[in-house]
């Protein structure tokens, strides 16, 4: 991961570790042409496990909930670093879809994807600009409060 989107990502405080494996029957990522599409994220870090556990408006707070898709979006250029070998092959970042475990009548789903929104905005900058869905639902993988995958443009695919 060398390059200039690596060191926004170093002055913003995160390092990439290795990308773990596929939690199931799936593969990470996955390219079709230019298009690199990636797999949801949950909310682990690689020290603590879950970032937290349970649904937004409920077990979570809102402020946690953003720190669990900023996470989300850690673990998801992880596994996109691990694809491409480097982060400035990305072209663009088309679009996040963020998936927020809510409890009834929360309705923050929108502040809660700005986790995941800012720190990509602030890695790729204006590559980084992107269409998003933020979406309760009941639940989501292992109990994390958010999940998070991507649809990226990448330059011309040898993968």
């Amino acid at each position: 991961m060398t390059g200039s989107v690596a060191s926004r990502l170093v002055q913003s405080g995160v390092t990439l570790g290795p990308a773990p494996a596929p939690a199931g029957a799936y593969t990470a990522t996955h390219t079709v042409g230019e298009l690199l599409f990636t797999s949801g994220q949950v909310a682990v870090d690689a020290e603590h496990g879950l970032v937290a556990r349970g649904a937004l408006g409920a077990e979570v707070d809102l402020e946690t909930g953003i720190a669990c898709a900023r996470q989300c979006a850690i673990n998801m250029l992880t596994q996109v670093a691990a694809a491409l070998g480097d982060l400035d092959r990305v072209r663009r970042v088309v679009k996040l879809t963020v998936y927020v475990a809510s409890a009834p009548g929360f309705t923050d789903q929108p502040l809660v994807a700005n986790g995941a929104s800012e720190l990509i905005n602030d890695a790729f900058g204006e590559l980084g600009s992107h269409t998003r869905s933020a979406v309760g639902v009941a639940a989501l993988p292992g109990g994390s409060p958010v999940e998070v995958e991507a649809i990226l443009q990448i330059e011309g695919s040898s993968i």
